[in-house]
């Protein structure tokens, strides 16, 4: 809810730059293949445009609501609604809404993965193996009939390589590749044989930006080549969400102390100042109450997950025998979002999509952070499990 609230209070302070600002509404009832030929015969329109910067600014808007298209095949329930382009604030401030779709390319001599990285989401479009015959010195007189075949079973799977490339980044609507850059890599010499064979689209090598040499293939060898890559794709959020979450992990491994995890440790240490980069899961479902006690009429706050919503002696004050109740309630992110910056510390959303995100969230209940500087055990006092089970208990 946080990060819709969040979306709709950018927007409205959002006008659009001359055209280069696309909303696109999708009714329920309608279909993605005619919006997407809409979209292709507005692509071709665009191409009339006379100043150029204007020409490629709709163009690349385009492209991206091509891109994102794709990943539905049928129009949600409720709808759908994209905003791609450049937009301007008020204070004259441009607001970018296009996330760039990188498309990646891993082959060797077992198969070849075709997979994209949009953001900090990736996903693998296709794979295939392939039984390539290995060099031998068997044959005789047939040995270079062998020869040949091994060649030719080469440059036929390198034909289809490049063949479902094309398929892939190469949008039918406007015959333009449908990715901002293209990633080859590889553990044998194919990755690079392909980049240069004449079976490869030129659209496509164009955009090449880096050829690799990884060690595996497959989805392992997509990891690591989406790794290698950052130097050309350093802002993709997943790169930074890697970092981010690995120096949480190297904190903790070298045993400095600086490091906190749990919901009312990390609360803790944030209202105390001690926190620098404050980590919290994108999808942490425990809120904040503001809970008025019934005697001292004072404000308890509390950090709950459903399960201890549901139980009522956690609205309770068992000791003074009073009743606790709900003065007000949000999502602990949320309220995390709207209030850092008065810490002084910097917040990192992460995503559970990535293999430390998954780690950080299954392991340490999806919050926590780096601290500036040591703490000891008594500064968080007691009564800082509760926070942490709530935290464990979301998982």
């Amino acid at each position: 809810m946080w990060k819709m609230k969040k979306l709709i209070k950018t927007l409205s302070a959002v006008k659009g730059d001359g055209t280069s600002l696309i909303s696109l509404v999708v009714n329920p009832r309608d279909k993605i293949p005619r919006v997407t030929k809409m979209l292709g015969e507005e692509y071709q329109n665009a191409s009339k445009i006379k100043k150029r910067m204007n020409r490629q600014s709709v163009q690349a808007a385009i492209t991206y609501a091509q891109s994102r298209l794709k990943l539905y095949k049928n129009v949600p329930s409720n709808g759908l609604v994209l905003f791609t382009g450049t937009g301007v604030t008020e204070d004259e401030e441009e607001k970018k809404f296009v996330h760039d779709l990188y498309g990646y390319i891993i082959i060797d001599g077992n198969g070849t993965l075709i997979g994209t990285l949009c953001g900090s989401s990736r996903e693998v479009v296709l794979k295939f193996t392939v039984d390539l015959p290995k060099k031998h010195g068997r044959g005789g007189q047939s040995a270079l009939r062998f020869s040949r075949l091994r060649v030719e079973k080469r440059h036929n799977y390198l034909r289809e390589a490049a063949e479902l490339a094309t398929k892939c980044f190469i949008d039918p609507a406007t015959n333009q590749p449908n990715v901002t850059g293209l990633i080859l890599a590889g553990s044998a010499e194919f990755k690079t044989e392909l980049s240069q064979s004449g079976m490869f689209d030129p659209r496509l090598r164009a955009k090449i930006l880096k050829v690799l040499d990884i060690s595996y293939g497959g989805v392992s060898g997509f990891n690591q080549a989406i790794e290698l890559s950052s130097d050309v794709i350093a802002n993709v959020n997943v790169l930074k969400e890697k970092r981010v979450i690995g120096k949480f992990f190297e904190e903790i491994g070298q045993d400095t102390g600086k490091f906190v995890v749990g919901v009312d440790d990390t609360v803790k240490a944030l209202e105390m100042g001690a926190i620098h980069t404050l980590i919290v899961w994108e999808d942490l479902d425990i809120n904040r109450y503001e809970l008025k006690h019934s005697v001292t009429n004072g404000i308890v706050i509390k950090h709950l997950n459903k399960r201890q919503e549901a139980d009522p002696s956690n609205f309770k004050d068992s000791a003074a025998a009073a009743d606790l109740k709900v003065e007000g309630k949000m999502g602990l992110l949320e309220w995390l979002v709207d209030h850092y910056k008065q810490f002084g510390c910097s917040l990192e959303i992460v995503t559970d999509k990535s293999q430390e995100g998954s780690q950080f969230c299954k392991g340490f209940g999806g919050i926590g952070g780096i601290l500036r500087y040591q703490l000891d055990n008594g500064s968080f006092g007691e009564g800082s499990g509760d926070g942490e089970a709530a935290a464990n208990d979301s998982e």
